[in-house]
């Protein structure tokens, strides 16, 4: 019988946890001293009482590594759930930029241009530069900063991604 190895798979972990100082260090520590990295982490209060935050933590690993962080994020005293999305099913992710473009002539028509097809807002603008928020899958964010690239990127400022399942049911 031959043992299949799968490759490292992206996913994106919702974790609910009580809002406490230190939450957020023992939860980067475990990925920490297991050596994964965390690509994404967003926290959010999401209690009218201010008493549960939600983290959501992109990562990469195998199945069975992903499962062994799951199952060591759900032993921690303050965390109450634990979600993968990306194995749960349907879900819905997004991110924010803040992109600085820095041009004149052609290249400022352009940074227009393209900002325009990919819906992204000027939040600021001066006559040699503008400032674009764009909001969108992880994916789509990329392609407009490497359009930018070319045209005269300066600065790029990230939220890192959250996500929600879809439908009725929480995650």
């Amino acid at each position: 019988m031959k043992i299949q190895h799968r490759e490292s798979e992206r996913h994106v972990l919702a974790v609910t946890v009580d809002n406490e100082a230190g939450i957020l260090a023992k939860i980067a520590g475990l990925f920490t001293a297991r050596g994964y990295n965390i690509d994404s982490l967003t926290v959010a209060d999401i209690s009218e009482d201010h008493a549960l935050s939600r983290i959501t933590v992109v990562t990469n690993g195998p199945p069975p590594v992903i499962d062994q962080i799951m199952a060591q994020l759900e032993r921690l005293v303050p965390v109450h759930k634990v979600v993968d999305l990306t194995e749960a099913g349907p879900h819905v992710e997004r991110e924010l930029a803040l992109i600085k473009v820095v041009g004149t002539g052609e290249h400022r028509v352009e940074a227009l241009r393209l900002a325009d097809v990919f819906r992204a807002r000027p939040v600021d603008t001066t006559t040699t530069s503008f400032i674009f928020e764009l909001t969108g899958p992880p994916d789509k964010i990329d392609s407009f900063i490497a359009l930018m690239r070319e045209i005269g990127l300066v600065e790029v400022g990230r939220t890192g991604i959250v996500g929600m399942m879809r439908g009725p049911e929480g995650a």
